[in-house]
């Protein structure tokens, strides 16, 4: 009896046998077939056609860290190579809050109506130390570029790493000329080393600097103001007009205080507004005729075959750290010296000479 409630001793009490549930899966749900994998000789085809679906897919394949989608990015990387190269590339850096976002708007749309050509704009988003997390709106501060047809804007997480993100930023530069972006933006995180990583990947490094927040004199390191081709003074508008200008005579002042640049070109220090899109024209100017100077002196190719070198050498770097720190041994020992040193039994140096010691010996055997 499936209720017992329902026998004679419990007269007058009925229990009903409940409605029945339905299924927790909705059977009107068509499951979504799995999206189909590109082989590399699709991905190169869709990019050279300017497929930019395809594009922003290799772009993934590149930032991934899994082995497979490392894989097939280098692949794809290295059938692209022959079709890139001929950009223009363009570093810009400066504290945040500078305005980097909203003058790459200005800067990007003017080009684009000047030049014609389409425009590739490569921004380094950085990540919380704490959540891991980026907030990636650099999208929402370029609201003309976003929804022009020749452009394509790409952020991307520095996730703590910056040697990894700017070794993928130069890969994907690759891949953007390849689909036959001449023009091609870096925008930095603006803080530490990113600046170093981002001159080492393009021809004509921008510094943009503000007035009118303190002492001008904070805006002058030495180390920054070495790598800019040219050094321009946002928010040049209204009342601040004249400190900008005062800005601009400090800058030039200051640069005649360093050695004079390998490509014996004298950085400029102009005075623009992003905002109101003032100046703007000054600044191509600017940068194109530096690009023709550099060329014309054999510097751009130089510094290119530099810049391919220096990168030979951080890819070694980086795969020689992933190769020790994923070797077993050395994942199995790393715990222990850890605490050891920790514990204060043994010093940083010989804990390290130790995990070294073990990687190599593995690897002879």
């Amino acid at each position: 009896m499936e209720h017992p409630e329902n026998s004679e001793a419990y007269k007058g009490l009925v229990v009903n046998a409940g409605v029945e549930q339905p299924s927790s899966v909705n059977p009107y749900l068509k499951r979504k077939p799995r999206r189909h994998q590109p082989t590399a000789g699709e991905f190169v085809e869709g990019i050279l056609k300017g497929n930019v679906t395809l594009l922003s897919q290799a772009v993934t394949l590149v930032e991934s860290v899994r082995p497979e989608h490392q894989a097939l990015a280098q692949e794809v990387i290295e059938k692209c190579l022959p079709y890139t190269g001929q950009s223009v590339r363009i570093g810009i850096s400066g504290v945040p809050g500078a305005g980097k976002s909203t003058s790459i708007d200005a800067f990007g749309l003017h080009v684009l109506q000047q030049y014609g050509g389409k425009l590739a704009v490569l921004a380094i988003d950085p990540s919380s130390e704490r959540s891991k997390g980026s907030i990636l709106g650099d999208k929402t501060r370029m609201e003309k570029l976003a929804v022009h047809p020749d452009s394509f804007i790409r952020p991307s997480p520095s996730a703590g790493s910056l040697g990894g993100v700017a070794r993928k930023t130069r890969e994907t530069i690759f891949l953007c000329e390849a689909a036959g972006f001449d023009k091609i933006f870096v925008e930095t995180v603006g803080v530490g080393q990113s600046e170093t990583a981002v001159h080492s990947m393009v021809d004509f490094f921008l510094l943009i600097q503000l007035s009118g927040t303190g002492d001008e004199l904070q805006g002058i390191k030495r180390g920054i103001m070495e790598m800019a081709d040219g050094i321009v003074i946002n928010k040049a508008d209204g009342d601040n007009l004249e400190r900008a200008r005062l800005a601009a005579t400090q800058f030039r002042n200051a640069l005649h205080l360093f050695p004079a640049p390998e490509s014996g070109w004298t950085p400029q220090v102009l005075c623009y507004s992003g905002f109101y899109n003032l100046g703007i024209k000054e600044i191509w100017d600017m940068i194109y005729e530096y690009i023709r100077f550099v060329k014309e002196n054999g510097y751009f190719d130089y510094r290119r075959n530099e810049q391919s070198k220096y990168w030979m050498y951080e890819s070694i770097n980086e795969q020689l750290r992933t190769s020790f720190y994923q070797h077993p041994e050395v994942e199995a020992l790393l715990q222990l010296k850890e605490k050891q040193v920790l514990e204060g039994r043994i010093s940083s140096f010989i804990a390290a000479r130790d995990l070294l010691d073990t990687y190599f010996q593995a690897l002879k055997r």
